[in-house]
């Protein structure tokens, strides 16, 4: 049997995230992973935790109130699982679903999305995309105009991240 690392997600730039994707998924057997990660005071963290060729699994943390702006995904597949806190998501004529611990949503490619992180707590959730970024032509990521968005970015409602000093999900 695999034996389990003792690893806490970190907080991650685009670049960083990307060479982390890029390099899990040269992997060819068999590894364990962890679902640990910083909490939050302001901001939001994108790790990546597990990578194929055609699948990404990623640990987000938003602190309450972190959002993001409407985007969609043209060539991914994804799905959004929440272990922690609430999420309230809305598409592109605001329609909107509050979803909660233990719930999840599925985001066809294409669909224009946002959220928005309603719970005191931070939001812990799991990402899962199809297929890797490696995989998918550029951009991987746009505004409701058609237009690159970078994930990181001002449009998208980035703030600098603070971390909770001490207080982690998963421990």
């Amino acid at each position: 049997m695999l034996d389990a690392p003792e690893f806490t997600a970190p907080a991650l730039t685009n670049k960083d995230m990307r060479d982390q994707e890029l390099a899990l998924s040269e992997k060819k057997t068999p590894y364990v992973f962890s679902l640990k990660g910083q909490l939050l005071d302001q901001g939001r963290t994108d790790s990546v935790l597990a990578a194929t060729d055609d699948l990404t699994i990623r640990l987000k943390v938003y602190a309450s109130g972190g959002e993001n702006e409407l985007h969609s995904h043209p060539y991914e597949d994804h799905s959004f699982m929440i272990l922690q806190g609430s999420a309230l998501f809305f598409g592109p004529e605001e329609e909107e679903i509050e979803l909660g611990q233990w719930e999840g949503i599925m985001l066809p490619r294409g669909n224009l999305y946002k959220f928005f992180a309603t719970s005191k707590e931070p939001l812990v959730m799991i990402r899962v995309g199809n297929p890797n970024h490696k995989n998918q032509p550029q951009p991987t990521r746009l505004n409701e105009n058609g237009e690159e968005m970078r994930g990181d970015s001002k449009e998208n409602k980035s703030v600098p991240v603070i971390f909770r000093d001490g207080a982690f999900f998963g421990d």
